[in-house]
């Protein structure tokens, strides 16, 4: 279902929501190996924007709210959404990921955990759940910055960073302070790419201003 999904929506939210993915090439040096990609999130349509421009398979978690209509939600499960429910400690859920990691599946993860948009698109707090998923699947987490709240007919750049490790956690308690010291990497990591897209745009300014 997924790839008849890709397929029939490219050209419309194409169209309608331009958008751009810088470093794809990441990806590629993933190739059918386990990873987390740590996405900040402005709008449900950020899954949709990464799902289109990056063809290999990945699944997303999603909040139960959104499988409560039992056609949508089959569709959700059709491409790839893993339903978790953020009011407790989804075991079911965390199974299912650990699993999915386990068989060299791409995990997406809005660590915030809910929406953001800010103004200066800052990342709101980091919650547990991707550091927890990380370190127990000892798992790359690839940081990825969406450099706006997709607007129709507005270009969206998705900026894909290095990949990183939380090993020094690896074989530790995971209590809640240790968790908080892995989310604050997870959240520079994604800073350094949204700092890095910005510094990008200022050079491609100043090119334009010599010529």
């Amino acid at each position: 279902m997924l790839r008849l999904a890709q397929f029939f929506l490219y050209i419309p939210i194409k169209l309608t929501y331009p958008s751009k993915v810088v470093g794809k090439e990441v990806i590629k040096t993933l190739k059918n190996k386990p990873a987390i990609f740590a996405m900040n999130h402005t709008s449900n349509l950020d899954a949709v924007l990464l799902a289109v421009n990056t063809w290999e398979k990945k699944y997303y978690l999603a909040k139960k709210e959104l499988f409560k209509n039992k056609v949508f939600g089959s569709f959700l499960k059709g491409v790839g959404a893993v339903k978790i429910d953020r009011s407790t400690s989804d075991v079911t859920a965390i199974k299912n990921v650990l699993k999915l990691l386990k068989n060299n599946k791409k995990v997406v993860i809005f660590p915030e955990g809910t929406r953001n948009n800010n103004e200066n698109m800052e990342l709101g707090e980091v919650k547990h759940g991707t550091a927890m998923f990380a370190i127990k699947a000892k798992v790359p987490i690839v940081p990825i910055f969406i450099s706006r709240k997709p607007k129709a007919y507005h270009k969206t750049i998705i900026s894909i960073g290095q990949p990183f490790e939380l090993s020094e956690f690896y074989g530790k308690k995971l209590e809640g302070t240790l968790l908080d010291q892995a989310g604050e990497i997870i959240a520079q990591k994604i800073e350094e790419t949204k700092n890095n897209y910005q510094q990008t745009l200022i050079k491609k300014k100043k090119k334009k201003k010599v010529k």
